[in-house]
């Protein structure tokens, strides 16, 4: 292969590797749940597609005991706080006055589970204690509690459990409407019942319609669908109405009748006398 192609091959094969190394950086990692690969439990899988819509998110707290403590505390759900050291932290501790950083959970060593109205999310494989809890690795757990209309707030601190020689743990806590249930539907049986019904209707009268028009090419009021039982089923119940809902037979003669020149009958010529001139 002549020089100059073996360096357009060599460049190529240079931006080739670059944008796989790019596209990698810019992929961000998400929680692995603890177990082994294919084993991990069903339940906390949905949990965590159930957290997803919070993980573009970044929550901060600070907190400030006195002089010997000023921290910032830095936490994503399920995404890497700082994604240029490839740490896996979760949840991160900044001391302010050292700028020390120091990891309290990762996300490759995640545990979540749930209640009715709570999930609680847990980081393990945090940086080592020194001192405290026999120098085991630190642990983060978020309790975040249903909470309606709010996509996610509230985040803060409550305790540092450390005083104890195993399982030491920081506890965090926040609310959001991730963790709430599905709300129950409110429909009785009758309104399911009546929305079917009239969605049956309305796909009998609008495919009924398309099909006389389109198919036999009815015109007009001729284009409802049986138009003919329709009618005349109005005018049985009309007929049925008339019978039943008059207040007397149609036997019964009239109450008025007129007035005939036999009734007059004739009148004294007497009652007429004094009209007369004497």
């Amino acid at each position: 292969m002549p020089p100059p192609c073996r360096a357009s091959a060599a460049l190529v094969v240079f931006v080739a590797l670059a944008v796989g190394v790019g596209a990698e950086q810019l992929k961000e990692r998400s929680c692995d749940v603890v177990g082994e690969e294919g084993s991990e439990s069903q339940v906390e899988r949905a949990l965590l597609k159930k957290l997803e819509p919070l993980s573009h998110m970044r929550f901060n707290v600070t907190v400030e005991k006195g002089k010997t403590e000023n921290y910032i505390y830095q936490f994503r759900v399920c995404r890497e706080v700082n994604t240029t050291l490839h740490d896996f932290g979760g949840l991160v501790q900044t001391d302010r006055q050292s700028s020390k950083s120091t990891v309290i959970g990762r996300i490759n060593e995640t545990q979540v589970f749930n209640g009715s109205d709570w999930i609680m999310l847990i980081y393990k494989g945090g940086d080592s204690y020194g001192s405290h809890c026999s120098g085991e690795k630190r642990r983060a757990v978020i309790m975040i509690s249903c909470k309606r209309g709010v996509t996610a707030s509230s985040f803060s601190i409550i305790s540092e459990e450390r005083e104890k020689e195993q399982e030491c743990f920081y506890l965090f806590e926040m609310d959001s409407s991730v963790a709430c249930p599905a709300e129950e539907s409110h429909l009785s049986v009758g309104s399911i019942l009546l929305i079917t019904f009239a969605s049956l209707v309305a796909v009998y009268i609008i495919g009924g319609f398309l099909y006389q028009r389109l198919v036999v090419g009815a015109k007009g009021m001729e284009q409802f669908p049986h138009f003919a039982f329709w009618q005349d089923l109005g005018n049985l119940v009309a007929d049925g109405c008339d019978f039943v809902c008059r207040s007397k037979p149609r036997a019964v003669p009239a109450a008025y009748r007129g007035v005939g020149d036999d009734q007059l009958g004739e009148e004294s010529e007497e009652r007429d006398d004094h009209l007369l001139p004497m």
